[in-house]
């Protein structure tokens, strides 16, 4: 084979002979070059696919990522929701408690229950023997379930006791307007009920309560609870009077204050001091005189003073 090059600054041409290995060598040049761009174009190819299955995989990746971003978002949102209504329904269980705490304080003074039966101001005692099987598996409670069934039992348990007050109360406003007793502290019973010799004529009378003779200025005191219907000075002999309404039809009446501590509407307790002791109006001394009327009629009081609870 026979090669002709041409010089273009000179003009001339030179040929060359090219034996068998070399025209070998130029058809393998000849061939490799298109081969060797095929390849180039292969592996070119296969880089910018492999690259885009990087790319794909990795958004992929971050898409997952960002979806249980927030997948963990609305459920830490929902825990924070969970625990701030648990921990509101643990600040009203709180006030409940204190609420039945006072309540129960009060049904205890109520009761008359001796110190220290019930004290609402510490926890229950309660105990137990350690248990001989320790490895019981511990699961946690549903906090909320809990939560729901403790204050239902708050609900039962202020329900019974609401019941309880009513009914103590009922039974201390019973006691209250229950009439008996002395209506003084302290004391001696100077005359009696009945017909007497009145010791400012001399003459057989009817006195129709029981005097009680004392020191002037000591307290005189409700027998029972009730209203003032009367605070002042009778003009009948009575002096400085009160007289307190009961209901069921029972009245009574202190009289001959030095003065009276009550006036006509006052609300009063058994045992409260209404008047001091004197000798105002028809006495001769200090003492208090004490009458008993049943529906407008006057009853013999000592009755009334003997007289125990029901």
């Amino acid at each position: 084979m026979k090669v002709i090059l041409i010089s273009r600054k000179h003009g001339g041409s030179r040929s060359l002979e090219l034996g068998r290995w070399s025209r070998a060598l130029l058809s393998l040049c000849c061939l490799g070059l298109p081969l060797g761009m095929v390849a180039l174009g292969y592996f070119v190819g296969q880089e910018s696919q492999a690259r885009d299955l990087r790319d794909n995989s990795l958004d992929s990746l971050q898409d997952e990522l960002a979806t249980q971003s927030t997948e963990l978002e609305g459920l830490r949102l929902e825990a924070e929701r969970k625990l701030q209504a648990m921990t509101l329904s643990l600040a009203e269980l709180q006030a409940r408690m204190t609420r039945l705490d006072a309540l129960g304080e009060h049904l205890t003074a109520m009761a008359d229950l001796q110190d220290g039966e019930f004290d609402f101001s510490q926890p229950p005692a309660v105990g137990g023997p350690l248990a001989a099987d320790s490895s019981v598996e511990y699961l946690a409670p549903d906090l909320t379930g809990e939560l729901q069934h403790f204050a239902e039992r708050l609900t039962e348990r202020e329900q019974q006791l609401e019941i309880l007050e009513s009914l103590l109360t009922h039974r201390k406003l019973d006691e209250e307007a229950w009439v008996s007793g002395r209506p003084v502290e302290k004391g001696w019973v100077s005359s009696g009920f009945g017909v007497r010799t009145d010791p400012f004529s001399g003459k057989r009378s009817a006195h129709y309560g029981i005097d009680y003779a004392g020191k002037a200025g000591s307290n005189v005191i409700a027998v029972a609870g009730g209203v003032v219907t009367f605070s002042g000075n009778d003009r009948n002999g009575y002096g400085m009077m009160v007289e307190v309404s009961h209901g069921d039809g029972l009245v009574t009446r202190y009289a001959h204050n030095q003065s009276n501590l009550v006036e006509p509407g006052d609300l009063v307790r058994k045992g409260q001091p209404i008047a001091l002791m004197g000798s105002s109006g028809r006495a001769t001394g200090p003492h208090v005189h004490f009458e008993v009327y049943k529906h407008g009629r006057p009853v013999d009081p000592s009755s009334y003073v003997r007289r125990t609870r029901r």
